[in-house]
């Protein structure tokens, strides 16, 4: 019997079935004989026999995916994705059953060699197996038709297809069921939808143009695409999965186990959040991409490659849905059967628009807009496994900070804007310059610390000129502004025009910034902008009234708590001697991401009360999750805490077991392996020293009526000592409360910080 109910999804847009489908089979059925993926395996056992292929029917998933494909290209990718399920069932078999990690990571490192990124080229290695024999065909077939471009996200989608594999291997071993949003995140590099996403691109005919393929809008539209066709597969695989599988990484069990509720309560709350990143994907396509057509002067044929590459993907999640209705693959009984289509062009059945869509929708669109009381919860306790640490020139760093901001009219008697000389002062910012760069010299330090006060000026006065009242247009006027004050113009010219302390302080700060690192401005400044530009998404949200689900907050917030400048003026300090290939490693990025999402989802349960109360805030993790869920506040900041919880182990996984491998494969001198160790304890550290400041600052207590919005109560009696922050040791996230030591955990407090 089914576990439960199918939920009623939000299908909006009838599926469509293309001609060719029997040739597609026809096709399909030789080519898998002749790779080998059907007959005598003499590898091993047989994965699949004429039953099984012809019962999970891939040909009808591809003639519903891609329903106006001609002939021979839905052959192509109908053969790409019998090899791709193929693949993912001979790994169980080989791999995933017997626990067998040293034979998959041995397996999956062969794999890159039959991909080629050079047209024409032959695959590096001899295949020894079918999955190797078809990606080599694949590949030969399939290059040619595309560019170099396109050759490489390919190439790296299907890599991190197939490396990623392992995460879900180590899940079982370890019999680790992951949080229920960090399992978002990375099912969506173990799925395999960004991959299907590349492939919608060859079946359309139409290839995304090169200068906006890394853009926002594109990869919301690849992210949410992505998410909403694992969850929906989640949704029908459970039974199989579960029982027949031993599988943990499934959705729906995630949401299960970590909620503890039962299946069906599960199913519809994982169907919630697939309906959520579906009409993620509409808001993006009717509010972003216009925008972006405009801001990029994309040309008339550009534009409809990407229109046309939105509808592909359109298609895809009809037809997906159809065919997961069909395949004898999953759990669908009682579900449409036969070969019935809804007509073109005629309203969807109930049942298919999902009626639980509108609820979703409307969680997100219908807070109350502005300031709103916060509902008080206990904060979760902050942890860190590294100690913080304190840079000895905090005294004359407190001096210089003073007299820099007065200069630059931050603070003063008579300046406009947030900061009065007692907030200043209560927020300490030297304090968290030292404690986050405590090994920096004093040329360092003082730079270092002066650009994260213009971060933290920029955010307050952000908040007041533009996001509350709503003023996007002159919000992008400003940033433009911004930039202009960084490309070409003299220092001289550009200080005369400066009109706030803004961008006083930004020319300053950039005309010393090209005299300390003349090599790395180029990418500092993409860094910058990406800090700066990530505001538009938060007053976009708030002028919507829109509060983001929290997959798309958490992959914002790394931009917009700004963690390409902090780790950039990190490798100012520490990052000499690492090699360039080194630092644009998927190690170190991946490293970043982690970095960045502990820091930005631990401010956000500091800022929580001062973002909502005092701002009106919507973009906040605590938030974000309350909404989705439904949950209480204290429950959403649970989930959020523990979210930060395992990041922290990510980071520890990452450096113990990547970084080694990266080290090898460029060969490393001892030289450049110590300046790596550096590099990565400059992160710890900083982590560390952020988590003490952000614990003990004056800018985190809840500001008085009086004070304006930004203040703070004054610092401690004696700011000028480190206070201990009590490392939990013993277990974290839900439920584990009671072996909790020490005095009770304080009520949170409010408090900002990009």
């Amino acid at each position: 019997m089914q576990p439960f109910e199918l939920p009623g999804f939000y299908m909006p847009h009838p599926a469509r079935l293309n001609p060719h489908v029997d040739r597609a089979r026809e096709h399909s059925r030789a080519w898998s004989h002749d790779v080998g993926i059907l007959g005598p395996d003499d590898t091993g056992p047989e994965v699949w026999d004429e039953n099984d292929y012809d019962a999970h029917d891939y040909a009808l998933l591809t003639a519903y995916t891609h329903p106006e494909a001609p002939a021979s290209l839905l052959d192509l990718v109908t053969d790409w994705y019998v090899w791709v399920f193929y693949f993912d069932d001979h790994f169980l078999e080989r791999y995933k059953r017997p626990r067998d990690l040293a034979g998959a990571t041995e397996y999956l490192a062969r794999l890159p060699a039959f991909m080629p990124v050079e047209a024409g080229a032959a695959p590096f290695s001899e295949a020894t197996n079918p999955v190797e024999r078809g990606l080599a065909d694949l590949w030969t077939r399939t290059v040619p038709l595309m560019s170099r471009e396109w050759r490489e996200r390919f190439a790296e989608s299907t890599h991190n297809l197939l490396q990623e594999s392992l995460w879900e291997l180590a899940n079982i071993t370890d019999e680790r069921v992951p949080n229920p949003i960090d399992y978002i995140h990375m099912r969506r590099r173990v799925g395999g939808a960004p991959w299907s996403a590349d492939l919608v691109e060859v079946a359309v005919g139409a290839e995304v143009p090169a200068d906006v393929v890394g853009s926002r809008p594109l990869r919301v539209l690849k992210d949410t695409f992505a998410d909403a066709v694992h969850l929906r597969n989640d949704i029908f695989s459970y039974q199989r999965e579960t029982e027949h599988e031993g599988e943990i990484n499934n959705g729906v069990l995630v949401m299960e186990r970590f909620l503890a509720t039962e299946p069906q309560r599960a199913a519809e709350i994982t169907n919630d959040l697939l309906t959520s990143r579906m009409q993620q994907f509409e808001n993006t396509v009717v509010t972003e991409l216009p925008l972006l057509f405009e801001e990029r002067s994309l040309d008339p044929a550009a534009r409809l490659d990407v229109l046309r590459y939105a509808r592909g993907l359109q298609d895809w999640q009809s037809g997906g849905h159809q065919w997961h209705l069909r395949s004898g693959r999953y759990m669908n009984e009682g579900a449409v059967t036969g070969s019935g289509l809804v007509p073109s062009g005629l309203p969807a059945p109930a049942g298919l628009l999902g009626l639980g869509a509108s609820a979703v929708r409307l969680r997100s669109l219908t807070r109350p807009p502005g300031p709103a009381p916060a509902e008080p919860f206990d904060l979760p306790e902050p942890t860190s496994p590294d100690p913080a640490l304190l840079n000895p020139r905090l005294a004359p760093l407190r001096r210089h900070a003073a007299t820099w901001a007065r200069e630059m009219g931050m603070v003063g008697d008579d300046a406009p804007g947030p900061w009065t000389p007692d907030v200043f002062a209560a927020a300490d910012y030297p304090m968290f310059a030292a404690l986050t760069h405590p090994h920096a010299s004093w040329p360092e330090l003082e730079l270092i610390n002066d650009w994260n006060i213009w971060i933290f000026h920029f955010d307050d006065f952000f908040v007041d000129r533009f996001k509350r009242p709503h003023d996007f247009l002159g919000a992008k006027a400003y940033l433009t502004r911004l930039r202009g004050l960084t490309t070409g113009q003299p220092a001289e010219s550009a200080a005369a025009g400066a009109g706030n302390a803004v961008e006083r302080g930004l020319i300053d700060l950039w005309a010393r910034t090209g005299e300390a690192m003349p090599g790395d401005r180029a990418e500092f400044a993409d860094a910058l902008w990406e800090l700066l530009e990530s505001s538009l998404w938060e007053l976009a949200g708030r002028v919507q009234n829109r509060v983001p689900d929290p997959v798309d907050h958490i992959e914002m917030r790394r931009k917009t708590s700004g963690t390409a400048l902090s780790t950039g003026l990190l490798r100012y300090g520490l990052g000499a001697g690492v090699p360039a290939g080194v630092m644009e490693s998927g190690a170190i990025r991946s490293l970043h991401d982690t970095f960045g999402d502990i820091v930005g989802l631990r401010n956000d349960l500091l800022s929580y009360r001062k973002e909502v109360e005092h701002e009106g805030e919507l973009t906040n993790a605590v938030v974000a999750v309350q909404r989705f869920l439904g949950s209480g506040t204290g429950r959403a900041a649970a989930i959020v805490a523990d979210l930060i919880d395992s990041r922290v182990r990510q980071f520890a996984r990452i450096v113990d077991s990547e970084l080694p491998i990266v080290a090898a494969e460029h060969d490393l001198d001892a030289a450049a392996r110590g300046a790596l160790a550096r590099y990565v304890e400059g992160l710890r550290l900083w982590m560390a020293g952020d988590l003490r400041w952000s614990t003990t600052t004056g800018r985190y207590r809840t500001p008085p009526p009086s004070m304006p919005t930004g203040g703070t109560t004054a610092p401690p009696a004696d700011a000028s000592r480190v206070p201990t922050t009590r490392l939990l040791l013993g277990p974290t996230g839900l439920g584990t409360s009671a072996a909790r030591l020490g005095p009770p955990r304080q009520p949170i407090h409010g408090g900002s910080r990009p």
